[in-house]
């Protein structure tokens, strides 16, 4: 009797973990998805930079201290300086203001280059001559990771002119509708796991589960939207569901690994009650260059 009482709050509390994270992450794309269909171009755009930074800036700070919890040093301040100087470029160039003649690829290559050098350049001036290596590459992880991966997030709403807006709705729904389909189908009937050693709760009943949520997601958005997401057709619904289920079971997996390894159970606590912002984002960073590749494909395709 006293393990059935001792399963049921553990349970219980990993089901309000999971509802409370849920409508966190519900309401902060509520309210950025309203101020991208509001009508104001420019509030659209500014409000993607403003969430784009905010999610930066603690990304980073949860990753870097997720490094340090490993005895791994990180320049944490130059992350975090270079990390939002580098989505705010990106969305300057596709947006134009930075220049008209300056592509969002020159400043992704220029930029992201200037920052590795400066990289190296700030380890010069820093005193410890042991652990210098691995604070370069955990600082180098940390920028990779994080605002590199975000830029495509940024990407994916600025290719479009017109319907930016649906296809990143589009991105985040199905990426977040696999988050649900893995924990629902996992939760109920998961027996298999997948890899114990990464995440004890994830099981393969789990990976169908994302799978096939993700893709009939994909399938209603792209059949009730396919006026906006203009090119996409059956086939691509289909398989891009497919893609990006599999890609946010990937990327949650991978940041599980990180948490593992720094022994803790959630990447931060800046936000107390809905986890850390990496739990928030991990399968849409993971997602955000599968979505964008699959845009730039479908417009020289046609």
């Amino acid at each position: 009797m006293s393990s059935d009482h001792a399963g049921a709050p553990a349970a219980h509390s990993k089901l309000q973990t999971f509802f409370r994270r849920l409508f966190t992450t519900v309401v902060l794309w509520a309210l950025v998805l309203g101020a991208l269909f509001s009508g104001n171009l420019l509030v659209a755009d500014l409000a993607l930079l403003a969430v784009v930074a905010v999610i930066t800036v603690f990304a980073l700070l949860e990753f870097c201290d997720l490094v340090q919890r490993r005895g791994i040093a990180c320049f944490r301040s130059y992350a975090v300086a270079t990390g939002v100087l580098f989505v705010s470029a990106v969305w300057l160039a596709e947006t134009g203001l930075l220049s008209d003649k300056v592509s969002p690829l020159v400043v992704n290559l220029a930029l992201g280059g200037s920052i590795v050098i400066g990289l190296f350049v700030r380890r010069l001036f820093w005193t410890d001559m042991e652990n210098g290596l691995a604070a370069v590459g955990g600082t180098l992880l940390a920028l990779v990771y994080i605002p590199w991966l975000l830029g495509f997030l940024m990407s994916v709403y600025f290719h479009s002119e017109d319907n930016g807006s649906w296809w990143l709705l589009y991105f985040i729904l199905v990426t977040k509708a696999s988050d649900m389909g893995a924990y629902s189908v996992g939760s109920l009937i998961g027996r298999h796991k997948m890899i114990p050693r990464v995440s004890p709760g994830k099981t393969w009943e789990g990976l169908g589960g994302a799978l096939a949520v993700s893709t009939g997601a994909s399938l209603a958005f792209a059949h009730f939207a396919h006026d906006r997401l203009v090119g996409m057709t059956f086939s691509h619904a289909l398989i891009l569901g497919l893609l990006l289920g599999g890609g946010a079971v990937v990327g949650d997996l991978v940041e599980s690994l990180f948490k593992r390894e720094a022994g803790v159970k959630d990447s931060g606590a800046y936000f107390p009650g809905i986890g850390g912002v990496l739990d928030l984002v991990d399968s849409l960073l993971f997602n955000a260059p599968i979505m964008f590749a699959y845009l730039v494909w479908l417009t020289t395709s046609q």
